[in-house]
């Protein structure tokens, strides 16, 4: 027999970051349960953000369908980078009431993918940017730090997978995250607020539930989004189901036993 051959733990060592960051690569996929850290902030802003200047810009480059005007974004790049950095520089402090918080983390995901669009435009779908991210192990515009907040680098990612659903357990989020594409939940043509977000949120459900495009809902039948595919285990959270979160916004109610079948998910941009 031959000698015990010695193992040398260093190249592990060096390889464990490396297989980090491969592991946040998967939670660019829609339904990921991630495990991503939630983000802890230095310098808190002492007052929630005022997004009256994102609604303004909503107001007026999406139309009642969710459909954007990205030129127009860029003609008012100026106005949109300053909000941009009103968020960079004010991360949620503790202070902030739960409404307060959850309106910003949802406007943040939203103009920073619009941001994300804008600086690849013109393209066909935001997956197209994939193939441009020269960033090792990072091959999706979700996992792309490619902005800060409170001095912290951050990807859409680390929005919706580590801090909204992981600190707020409020499913409804996916009704109003959207990453700009047709298959996705409306953009509002106006800003979450903390006074409004339970309105707004429960008003995307039944927009969402009843667009036929996007669901079709029927008692015995029902063709649905993939998100409550890909994100089941949301939904079936504290005794809810998927049935009943439908329910609680189609039209038309399907049955508990109802065939369930996922529509083919459209990832062309959102354009108008």
């Amino acid at each position: 027999m031959s000698a015990p051959m010695k193992i040398s733990l260093k190249p592990l060592l060096l390889l464990a970051p490396v297989l980090a960051t491969a592991t946040l690569t998967a939670a660019a996929f829609p339904g990921y349960s991630s495990t991503l850290p939630t983000p802890a902030f230095a310098t808190p802003a002492a007052a929630p953000v005022d997004h009256v200047a994102f609604d303004r810009l909503l107001k007026k480059h999406v139309n009642d369908k969710g459909q954007v005007n990205y030129k127009g974004f860029q003609a008012d790049e100026k106005e949109f980078n300053q909000y941009l950095a009103q968020l960079s520089k004010n991360p949620p402090a503790a202070t902030w009431s739960k409404p307060e918080q959850m309106a910003y983390w949802i406007n943040a995901y939203n103009a920073y993918t619009i941001r994300l669009i804008l600086d690849h435009y013109p393209l066909q779908s935001i997956k197209d940017i994939g193939s441009k991210i020269k960033i090792p192990f990072v091959t999706t515009p979700w996992a792309a730090k490619f902005f800060s907040i409170g001095g912290e680098k951050m990807s859409l990612d680390n929005i919706e997978h580590g801090t909204l659903r992981k600190q707020y357990d409020d499913p409804r989020i996916h009704f109003a995250l959207v990453c700009a594409s047709v298959s996705c939940p409306r953009l509002r043509n106006e800003a979450y607020t903390a006074a409004k977000l339970d309105r707004q949120l429960d008003d995307q459900g039944r927009d969402f539930l009843n667009n036929p495009a996007k669901n079709k809902v029927g008692k015995t039948e029902a063709q649905l989004s993939k998100y409550f595919d890909w994100y089941k285990g949301d939904w079936e959270k504290n005794g809810q189901s998927v049935a009943k979160w439908v329910n609680k916004y189609a039209a038309t109610k399907m049955n508990d036993n109802a065939q369930v079948s996922y529509l083919d998910y459209n990832w062309n941009l959102n354009k108008q």
